[in-house]
């Protein structure tokens, strides 16, 4: 019998993967058309696969933040799962992990949130939230305030609960979901679409008060919580105005509703302080951690509450009914103390608040000057490029055209990831990025542009 050959085994793998594999958030007639690209390694910046190498300027899905293949998060995985492959966390049972690492993040967050729940994801850390909200507002014999404020182009997780918070109709459409009476969406502090002729700041606090709005209208003694991303990722990178955030703040305090910050992209540095509560101005009284708390390496998540919510939890002797099996699994918790003592030891937070995160920003600022580029958005490693058809009214190209991915394809060609979402191409780079990574990523970006708009005519 011959030997299989590495492209056997390509094929082995593409075959069994589409037969078998329902695949999130794709289209399965893409893999009826084609077979799926297998990423085969991956090292620093870089992932590999059937040969091609290309410079991930997404960091998976704007996860990996400590870069890809690191050696010391292998050892530090192995060494625990060798150590205590899994116990759980039920019936007050610990392990030599979960603790150190609840106070490790304990000790960057807020100074008033020092409680953590773990989960293992950023919709479980989500849904995790959502219930605890309610059970605060039930032990304080306030039950009546369920309603929670989200707002348009939010992206909060995939579960039923948090589905119902998100901005994305079609994620809601497929499955019949109905945000129904106790979900309310704010608008969004967009203002590249929706500023019209308000400076930015000027529409920072518009879009805060429509907030107030919406709070008035349900009625205080209703609302439980707004949340919110500090910068809404997922469907655009949209970086609010600076007078956004402390503004939301102060209406959420005048009327007693709870502030949740969702803080799965955002944390751990992204922005160039530990937590982008920090970046724009304000304190959340619980906030949603993932991606960036052990750079994906493993699942897991966190949600951490304020002091003053965990009194009022905790107050009443009686098991808090809610868990998972692998909340708080002694390897992943183990995986995430070394990711942050990679952060720390690097000093990579810093170095993107004082270095990479201004030269980003110059960088991808410089394409707003071709024309098919309105704005490019940019918080530390987190950015996101605008497409305009016409760059005075800010008038979109229909979606239907699919512009932004035919950019986002002539980028891959040349050997660069970014997300096309919508008419915003997205970027989070690894926290690793050099300065001749960032030029490349510019160039990359401005020679695929000029391919589009030549194809335009």
């Amino acid at each position: 019998m011959a030997q299989m050959t590495d492209e056997d085994i390509l094929t082995q793998i593409q075959d069994a993967d589409r037969a078998h594999h329902l695949h999130p958030f794709t289209d399965p007639g893409a893999l009826r058309k084609a077979p799926p690209f297998v990423i085969e390694h991956a090292e620093g910046c870089y992932i590999t696969g059937q040969n091609i190498r290309l410079l991930d300027a997404m960091a998976g899905l704007g996860c990996v933040n400590v870069g890809y293949g690191r050696r010391e998060i292998a050892n530090a995985a192995a060494d625990a799962m060798e150590r205590l492959a899994y116990y759980h966390s039920f019936a007050a049972v610990s392990n030599p992990y979960a603790g150190p690492l609840a106070a490790k993040i304990a000790e960057y967050a807020p100074a008033h949130m020092n409680k953590v729940f773990f989960a293992n994801s950023g919709s479980e850390a989500n849904e995790t939230l959502i219930k605890l909200v309610r059970l605060y507002w039930a032990r304080k014999g306030e039950d009546k305030k369920r309603i929670i404020i989200s707002r348009d182009y939010a992206y909060h997780g995939s579960t039923i609960a948090t589905t119902l918070l998100n901005g994305n109709k079609a994620m809601l459409d497929d499955f019949g979901l109905k945000a129904g009476k106790d979900v309310i969406h704010a608008m969004a502090p967009f203002w590249y679409r929706l500023g019209g002729d308000m400076s930015p700041e000027e529409f920072g606090l518009h879009a805060a008060r429509d907030l107030e709005a919406k709070i008035l209208e349900a009625g205080p003694e209703n609302v439980a919580a707004f949340w919110g991303e500090p910068i809404q990722g997922t469907l655009g990178a949209v970086v609010p105005p600076t007078t956004y955030w402390p503004e939301v703040e102060r209406i959420c305090r005048k009327y007693d509703v709870l502030l949740v910050a969702d803080e799965v992209v955002t944390g751990f540095g992204r922005t160039g302080n530990w937590f982008a509560q920090e970046t724009l101005g304000f304190k959340a009284d619980m906030m949603a951690l993932a991606k960036g708390l052990s750079s994906a390496y493993l699942p897991i998540s966190a949600a951490v509450i304020s002091d003053e919510i965990a009194n009022v939890i905790e107050g009443r002797e009686a098991v808090l009914q809610h868990g998972f099996t692998t909340s708080g699994h002694p390897v992943t918790a183990a995986v995430a103390l070394k990711n942050i003592e990679i952060l720390e030891n690097e000093g990579l937070v810093t170095q993107i608040a004082n270095d990479t995160g201004p030269y980003f920003a110059r960088a991808l600022k410089s394409l707003e000057d071709h024309p098919l580029v309105g704005e490019a958005r940019v918080s530390g490693l987190m950015a996101g490029i605008e497409l305009a058809k016409n760059k005075e009214t800010r008038e979109q190209y229909p979606l239907e055209a699919a512009i932004c991915e035919h950019v986002g394809q002539a980028a891959l060609m040349r050997g660069l990831i970014v997300r096309p979402v919508g008419n915003v191409l997205v970027l989070c780079p690894p926290f690793i990025l050099n300065h001749g990574e960032i030029d490349f990523i510019a160039k990359t970006l401005r020679e695929a542009l000029d391919d589009i708009q030549t194809q335009l005519g």
